[in-house]
């Protein structure tokens, strides 16, 4: 039996954190999530919250914690950018300040922290697909900044505090996720495109749909966040994860409506501005350090998210921010 170890997830009850919960439960460690709910729900714990080895805290990364852990999963921070448009300054703090304080109990407890970061530090690449060694392009004054620049930020902490406290660190950046319990409001391109489908709604395609995203479905993303924290200690990253498959947003919204079995109309409004026109990540290094590719197809994983789409009620989710 492998040791059970006690494992903080910040951002635990969102997307992406509420799944690496359940997975780190069913695997029998101890596991603290702490989330502030700002963009999460708490119906994405609730099933887990009588398990003897499953605790929520309600408690924002902003602010100091003190708690006694083995791993830290930071994956607190809001990701779409309605949510993190929203209040820039507190994104920043969020991917600043929550990293700082989180750091620092990763150093005081001597314990393995993994950074969850994003494609976005590459900004609008000019380089294609993105490998690991390219620096960006990013605008640090544009609208998406509070994101792109407070994850920047956020890795250099995270080396820093490698390089000068030798604290056990893990970076991994990620590309388009989707799957269930993403959040119906959030005004990414796949929840939006159902929830128009499903509702008859036309579907709004920003530009002229031929962007490119590349999606991975969040079951092999969060395997992907399991594996690097359980690899060799020299083993830090940045490592990208995602999913190879190139699609234009077009073909994402045709697919969509083809599953939906939708009649709704492709309605094209202009691209906002910073948008990236390409983005595909390089996965040779998660291959060769973590073993790791993706294994869901697009079509799959899109029919899985679809199915959950119609099973919950959007009166349930909190609106969308007023920027969204």
């Amino acid at each position: 039996m492998a040791s059970i170890k006690r494992i903080l997830v910040a951002g635990g009850a969102g997307f992406l954190g509420s799944h690496l919960c359940e997975r780190l439960v069913d695997q029998g460690h101890d596991v603290i999530c702490l989330d502030n709910f700002f963009t999460s729900q708490k119906t994405n714990v609730t099933h887990l919250l009588n398990l003897p080895n499953f605790e929520l805290i309600r408690h924002d990364v902003v602010a100091p914690v003190l708690l006694e852990v083995d791993e830290v999963y930071n994956l607190a921070c809001p990701a779409a950018p309605g949510h993190y448009q929203y209040n820039p300054i507190k994104t920043m703090k969020t991917s600043i300040q929550g990293s700082i304080n989180l750091l620092g109990m990763a150093k005081r407890c001597n314990a393995k922290i993994f950074q969850a970061s994003t494609s976005e530090v590459y900004g609008d690449p000019e380089v294609h697909p993105q490998p690991e060694s390219y620096r960006g392009s990013v605008n640090p004054i544009g609208i998406r900044a509070c994101y792109d620049e407070g994850k920047r930020a956020a890795e250099t902490l995270f080396f820093d505090y490698h390089r000068m406290h030798k604290t056990n660190i893990r970076i991994g950046r990620i590309f388009n996720t989707y799957g269930p319990r993403m959040h119906p409001f959030d005004g990414r391109v796949v929840s939006n495109f159902i929830v128009q489908a499903l509702s008859g709604e036309d579907i709004t395609i920003f530009g002229d749909g031929s962007q490119t995203r590349s999606f991975c479905y969040r079951d092999d993303l969060v395997e992907a966040f399991i594996r690097m924290m359980d690899a060799p200690d020299d083993v830090t990253g940045p490592i990208n994860m995602g999913n190879q498959g190139e699609y234009t947003i077009k073909e994402l919204a045709e697919l969509t409506l083809e599953i939906v079995g939708s009649k709704s109309k492709l309605v094209y409004k202009p691209l906002p501005p910073d948008d990236p026109t390409r983005r595909q990540p390089d996965i040779t290094l998660a291959k060769k350090h973590l073993g790791w590719e993706p294994k869901v197809p697009l079509r799959e994983g899109l029919t899985k998210t679809i199915e959950w789409f119609r099973e919950i009620n959007l009166d349930s989710y909190r609106p969308p921010t007023p920027n969204h």
